[in-house]
């Protein structure tokens, strides 16, 4: 590897870590079984170290859980059989200000909120068909059944 390789891929770790060019809204830390996101039209595979942005929709299958940490620090963790859009995800690093609106129409989602939550609670808000929660800074477990 050259050394504009090296420079580009300590960049692009730069980024991810430090929200340096954060325009994406996180990443996948594990991913094990079924794993797959929906975006512009296509299904594509997630793997450890994928980003996930605004827009994605993040399945898994009945074997599949995935592991996410976004810009803000948010851990989530999706089990099997899961749907989780990701409406809304911004978030700069300067000001550790952002927004994050997650829909979870199937599965179980584990949840530890980082700096939009515990700076601007108002700005996290998770839905699932029959509820809409604003989140405070904390750590839980929500289901959501298709009816």
């Amino acid at each position: 590897m050259g050394w504009a390789h090296a420079v580009v891929l300590v960049l692009g770790l730069l980024a991810g870590t430090c929200g340096i060019a954060a325009d994406y809204g996180g990443v996948v830390k594990t991913a094990r079984g079924d794993v797959l996101v929906e975006r512009g039209g296509e299904r594509l595979a997630l793997r450890a170290g994928d980003l996930v942005a605004e827009g994605d929709r993040v399945l898994t299958g009945v074997d599949g859980y995935v592991g996410l940490t976004l810009a803000d620090e948010t851990l989530l963790t999706l089990g099997p059989g899961a749907l989780l859009v990701v409406d809304t995800c911004s978030f700069d690093a300067r000001t550790q200000e952002g927004n994050l609106l997650i829909t979870l129409t199937r599965g179980v989602l584990s949840v530890v909120t980082g700096l939009i939550a515990k700076r601007s609670p108002d700005a996290f808000v998770l839905k699932t068909r029959l509820s809409t929660m604003g989140v405070r800074g904390t750590e839980f477990i929500v289901e959501a059944n298709e009816l």
